[in-house]
């Protein structure tokens, strides 16, 4: 399996959920900047007309893109790694909050609050309406471990999500203490403190490079 990312994107959240699993995959940079792949320079949009990323390439030659998809896949092709859901009730929980991550937390909240290009007064918007999110996240997290009952590609999802808060000083986390803890967790776990020491350190050549070209 190929797996295209960028450091530090939502596409880590594979990369997690592959390591927790004890696998791995074909890693393949794209530079989120100019969407060229870096290993051979060639057009990133030839693989996903969107250009986002995680993409992934299947065995049999399938591209796969859309996160909460690829985290399915990625658990039903390793069914006895734990990091999925079994069927019926506790697979629908677990699509909920993919769903949920992916759409209050990812691309309502942090998505704005990332861009460098948000006017203010879209940013504060965002902020006054989606904090409900943390408060509701927050409530759910108090006295859990997991989103689920056992880690998942929800807890992958989620911790990578929730690490972008390092550049969102606007989000104060000591209002949501369980959210806090949690994600202070997750970054303890093997799997999750190798792959963000590992796409911490692309991103800082990423950040080099897109200094050197500016």
């Amino acid at each position: 399996m190929d797996l295209y990312f960028s450091p530090l994107a939502c596409s880590m959240a594979t990369r997690i959920a592959l390591y927790e699993a004890g696998q791995t995959a074909s890693f393949i940079e794209v530079d989120p900047r100019t969407k060229k792949v870096l290993k051979d320079n060639s057009d990133f949009y030839a693989i996903n007309a969107l250009g986002l990323v995680p993409t992934v390439r299947t065995d049999d030659g399938v591209i796969l893109t859309e996160n909460a998809a690829i985290l399915q896949h990625v658990a039903e092709r390793l069914p006895n790694s734990g990091i999925g859901a079994r069927e019926g009730m506790e697979r629908s929980k677990l699509q909920q909050w993919l769903c949920f991550i992916g759409t209050e937390l990812h691309k309502g909240l942090f998505t704005p609050l990332l861009g460098k290009n948000v006017p203010a007064e879209v940013k504060s918007y965002v902020l006054e309406k989606y904090l409900s999110r943390l408060d509701h996240l927050d409530r759910h997290l108090a006295g859990r471990e997991f989103v689920l009952d056992h880690f998942t590609v929800a807890d992958a999802y989620l911790t990578t999500v929730l690490n972008w808060s390092i550049a969102t000083p606007m989000i104060d986390f000591s209002k949501y203490p369980a959210v806090k803890d949690y994600l202070e967790r997750m970054k303890k776990r093997p799997a999750v403190a190798k792959a963000l020491a590992e796409e911490f350190e692309l991103y800082k050549a990423e950040m080099a490079r897109h200094k050197e070209a500016a």
